[in-house]
């Protein structure tokens, strides 16, 4: 990674982390990042976003543009809900809020309603839990690497496969 990238998200770190710990709220731009799962593997928005099945894959070794998301900061609420958005510019949605192990994720939403707000828990050194609406957890399902029953919806605490690695500023 340059080291310009690393500073930018280092930085972007920070301000998450302060931002969330110190209950504090600013508005940030857009960030472009991507996701790493617990086993390295980085999350891919197949087909670049825009759809309802075969939404999401965590098997991908190297960051090109479907395996970049833009963080949205709606400019409202402390902890900040963000949208994240796909190269395609639809938002991913956690479907029913949350909750789920089946039709978990879809990428196909224009709009940032309620299903499409997910907070950044930070867990320190990089690594974030995502939790949805309603208060679940992401999990990269065996940690990652997978194309199929990739993403669940449904666990309420954090171990190591709710854990994601953030590197901003793409």
């Amino acid at each position: 990674m340059k080291k310009s990238n690393l500073i930018k998200a280092s930085l972007l770190s920070l301000f998450i982390s302060f931002t969330f710990n110190s209950g504090t709220y600013a508005a940030n731009a857009p960030t472009t990042c991507s996701i790493k799962t617990y086993s390295g593997h980085y999350l891919t928005a197949v087909g670049g976003g825009g759809r309802i099945t075969d939404v999401i894959h965590s098997d991908a070794k190297k960051v090109r543009s479907w395996e970049k998301f833009t963080l949205i900061d709606p400019g409202v609420g402390v902890p900040i809900p963000y949208g994240i958005k796909t190269a395609t510019g639809n938002y991913l949605t956690a479907v029913g809020g949350g909750g789920r192990i089946t039709d978990v994720i879809h990428s196909d939403a224009t709009r940032q309603l309620d299903w499409e707000k997910f907070t950044l828990i930070s867990l320190g050194g990089g690594y974030y839990a995502i939790q949805t609406f309603k208060g679940n957890y992401l999990t990269a399902v065996g940690g990652g690497g997978r194309i199929t029953d990739v993403i669940h919806s449904d666990a309420t605490q954090i171990n190591a496969w709710e854990k994601f690695f953030f590197t901003c500023g793409l």
